[in-house]
């Protein structure tokens, strides 16, 4: 009776949340056919387990006749009208709480009709086994629905963890992530537990499948790196934290925030905050992984993090951004600090972003040391901590061609994305005398034949401060054409520069680039290829420059921004931007020299994403066996 009893408080906590599903239609037909009604059932009110249920006068009228139609079985007629006015009156008043209280209930159509069926045995009906929703009788039918319901439950964790088991996992995880075939039983072994401890999380599945599809060699080579990479695969800290704001009309709102340091083997963590709706747990581990082979592979030897929210600045004013980010910073300033973890910027995180960051932890913290990363943050800092990311790509792509003995001069590029990296890659192609065309946001690409100029990409970087869209350019330059929901990877290029978001090149995507003439590819964003398109770019020799080596620009002017205010040097932008083209020189002999010590040619197309992956790997693995931390 006590088990009883503590289901229904269950049930009546669950359904204080009224969730609504707004694609149940007004009608569902909850009977597995005619004759399955109980006649008791019109005899009793509708209790629902539990659910507070207010009745109106109305109510009370249909109930009575409701009552009067059950005393006259001889009118088939009428009694089929009332059995049918009930029947939609029982699901108008449950169908909200049924279907997102019970996550295990789902809605199909059954010979043309919507039903409910529950998920663990694929039955509907109102009499199944394994089915209580609809026992909306006596309170003795109530108290058996709740042992049915409480069998469900069981049922369903039976099959989770059979589910779950060796056997079952690669099946589970297929359906969303492209596995790749490994040769060695080492490196499989290591992908099935990562599959069987997260499946779900299919961005870091996706990352680590890359990094272990590069350390193959490695791993054969000294089995001893297996402990190693298992360790390293696992984050030293998650945070999962609530972060409550109140927007310009009063309204509360709670948005989720995230940070994982990953690794601080190297040195104190370093890494972006992203601030998208797509945020979650996955990103921010997959952020955080690829941060610190990044740090890794820099010439500053640092820990890597990644994080964010699922907050979307977009449409915000600068007040209910001030009010989100302080709040963000409420509870993660307790992990911040200058020898522990400084976060940057990344996608949807500006300038406006980390002043109001820093601000609240500075308030908190009480001293000033420790200053973000980020533009606008120091008086003393330098010129360049903008645009240090897409520069560092573009002189990465110039030490690329200069092995093939080419120059960026006269070659045309594409870009996709027009944020701040996008931007300060065309700054740089033009420099250089290269031909970009086209950038992109989130409703298509804007593709210009006769390249962008100083004057051009000022206008556009107009049009995004003023929030306007990328098709208004055509209007001013009537020669550019603006593509709606498309992509500019069809465009002909020699170079192509993705800098928008991970997974933003798929397979239809990297044949396009293919057929379009592109020989070099160089990763702006993190991860923006899929594993399908990184297939079609090898196969077709298409040379990929990693975003953990050719984005190392950012890392770079990070720390010597840093330093710079430590030691109070005062550099000029000319100065700054010779240290970062060494850094990304650095960065890239490192890269080159790794690929080759594991057999990687330099006519692999993938030996940079080996050999960066290689190289940042073997200085993590030092530092943690010399640590003790395996």
């Amino acid at each position: 009776m006590n088990s009883s009893m503590d289901e229904i408080n269950l049930l009546q906590q669950a359904h204080r949340h009224h969730l609504v599903v707004r694609e149940i239609g007004e009608e569902i037909d909850l009977e597995i056919g005619p004759g399955d009604d109980d006649p008791s059932f019109a005899n009793t009110p509708l209790m629902g387990g539990g659910v507070s249920q207010e009745v109106t006068s109305d109510d009370h009228e249909e109930h009575k006749q409701m009552l009067l139609g059950t005393h006259h079985p001889h009118d088939d007629l009428d009694g089929k009208s009332l059995q049918k006015k009930r029947k939609k009156k029982v699901v108008k008043r449950w169908r909200e709480e049924w279907a997102d209280t019970y996550k295990w209930a789902y809605v199909d159509v059954k010979e043309g009709t919507a039903r409910i069926f529950c998920s663990v045995c694929r039955e509907y009906g109102r009499k199944h086994r394994r089915n209580p929703y609809g026992n909306e009788g006596s309170r003795n039918m109530q108290m058996s629905a709740l042992e049915e319901h409480n069998n469900s439950l069981l049922h369903k964790e039976a099959l989770r963890l059979q589910m779950a088991s060796k056997d079952k996992i690669m099946t589970v995880v297929d359906k969303s992530i492209y596995v790749k075939a490994l040769t060695s039983k080492s490196a499989s072994s290591i992908i099935e537990a990562v599959l069987r401890r997260d499946p779900h999380e299919s961005e870091f599945i996706q990352s680590v499948q890359e990094a272990i599809h590069s350390l193959e060699r490695v791993i054969a080579k000294n089995t001893h790196y297996v402990r190693i990479l298992e360790r390293l695969l696992e984050p030293e800290r998650m945070l999962v934290f609530r972060v409550p704001w109140i927007d310009d009309k009063g309204e509360s709102h709670v948005n989720r925030g995230f940070r994982t340091q990953f690794s601080q083997s190297l040195g104190p963590c370093r890494g972006g905050l992203r601030f998208h709706p797509s945020m979650n747990l996955s990103v921010a581990k997959f952020l955080g992984f690829e941060q610190t082979l990044k740090n890794a592979l820099s010439p500053y030897k640092l820990g890597g993090a990644g994080g964010g929210s699922d907050f979307d600045p977009k449409g915000k004013s600068d007040n209910e951004i001030m009010r989100f980010c302080q709040s963000f910073m409420q509870e993660l300033h307790r992990y911040l600090g200058p020898n522990q973890d400084l976060p940057a910027e990344d996608m949807g995180v500006g300038p406006r972003e980390m002043g109001f960051l820093f601000g609240q932890y500075r308030r908190l913290a009480g001293h000033f040391q420790g200053s973000f990363t980020g533009a606008r943050i120091f008086l003393s800092g330098s010129s360049l901590r903008t645009e240090a990311t897409g520069y560092g790509l573009v002189y990465f792509a110039q030490l690329i061609l200069a092995e093939m003995n080419k120059e960026l001069k006269g070659l045309r590029c594409v870009v996709s994305g027009s944020g701040k990296i996008a931007m300060h890659v065309l700054d740089k192609l033009v420099a250089f005398g290269a031909l970009p065309v086209t950038v992109s946001d989130s409703r298509g690409y804007l593709a210009d034949e006769e390249g962008f100029d100083y004057m051009k990409m000022a206008f556009v970087r107009d049009l995004k401060a003023q929030q306007r869209s990328l098709r208004d350019y055509c209007k001013t330059y009537v020669r550019a054409k603006y593509y709606e929901d498309a992509k500019p990877w069809n465009e002909r290029c020699d170079l192509a520069f993705p800098c928008a978001a991970q997974n933003e090149i798929e397979q239809s995507d990297a044949v396009n680039l293919v057929s379009s003439g592109c020989r070099i590819l160089v990763e702006g964003s993190t991860m923006p290829c899929t594993p399908q398109a990184i297939d079609v770019l090898r196969k077709a020799n298409v040379l990929v420059a990693p975003a953990k080596a050719a984005g190392a620009g950012g890392v770079a002017a990070g720390e010597l921004e840093l330093n710079q205010e430590c030691n109070v040097i005062h550099w000029s932008p000319e100065e700054f931007e010779h240290k970062l083209q060494e850094a990304m020189k650095s960065t890239y002999q490192r890269t080159t020299k790794a690929a080759t010590d594991f057999g990687y040619s330099k006519e692999c197309p993938e030996a940079l994403v080996h050999g960066a992956t290689i190289s940042a790997f073997l200085t993590l693995a030092q530092a943690m066996t010399e640590q003790g931390c395996v």
